[in-house]
């Protein structure tokens, strides 16, 4: 049975920001904590917990379901053995596996990569995505019409090479997602790209002079959300 956080907000305390990494790979552990403790910096705390049980790394609808209940339990076992007191929830995975469940039985705001890169994106306007791995675009298609922000979604492009794949050849993944960004900035009407997944943080920032359009990169979207939730005053 899941347990309720306890609420630990204080105005005279930095906010702590729990990032649950669905996929048991403590590599994307490393990535998405190297890359949000630079949002983070000195006014947060961050805990980074990897999944105990799943698959390395998500890839397909099989991996994407087994990865949902593995986020409920790794909150699970996080609030019962007291690891950790968050004041806000991320996970770690373009997917946001478990999210809508995470949200219902956690007192505490709570976003995903997906949830808050979409929000980001629809902020400027119609937006595409760029992810590695084929079996994701029916996935996020999903993932976005469940989302208020859905219909500023105008197109996905992936490539073969998944996420996993991507992180371990920065050079081929750099020829691999600038020619997807180049295919998704050229949708007409798309006014900015997502490089979505914990595989692909930091190619959003060297791709991003080769484009005229912002290239928002989904880990760096999912902390700068999952912080300002946890800074906005309480409505209980």
């Amino acid at each position: 049975m899941l347990t309720p956080c306890q609420n630990h907000n204080s105005k005279h305390r930095k906010k702590r920001l729990l990032v649950i990494n669905p996929n048991t790979s403590k590599h994307v552990s490393l990535l998405l904590r190297d890359s949000i403790s630079g949002v983070c910096g000195v006014h947060s705390d961050l805990d980074v917990i990897t999944a105990r049980w799943g698959a390395s790394y998500i890839v397909d609808e099989r991996s994407y379901a087994v990865a949902a209940h593995a986020a409920l339990d790794t909150w699970s076992n996080a609030i019962q053995s007291q690891i950790c007191k968050p004041d806000t929830v991320l996970i770690g995975c373009f997917g946001d596996p478990g999210l809508f469940a995470l949200k219902e039985c956690c007192d505490l705001p709570v976003t995903g990569l997906a949830e808050a890169s979409f929000q980001q994106a629809a902020a400027i306007g119609d937006f595409a995505i760029v992810t590695g791995g084929r079996a994701w675009a029916p996935i996020l298609e999903r993932i976005a019409r469940g989302t208020e922000f859905g219909t500023a979604l105008t197109g996905i492009r992936t490539v073969e090479a998944t996420g996993a794949d991507l992180a371990r050849d920065a050079h081929r993944a750099h020829e691999l997602l600038y020619a997807a960004c180049s295919e998704a900035a050229s949708i007409p009407g798309v006014k900015s790209v997502i490089l979505g997944g914990a595989g692909l943080v930091g190619f959003a920032k060297r791709l991003q002079p080769h484009f005229n359009i912002p290239l928002i990169d989904s880990v760096r979207a999912g902390a700068e959300v999952a912080l300002a939730m946890a800074a906005e005053p309480s409505s209980g």
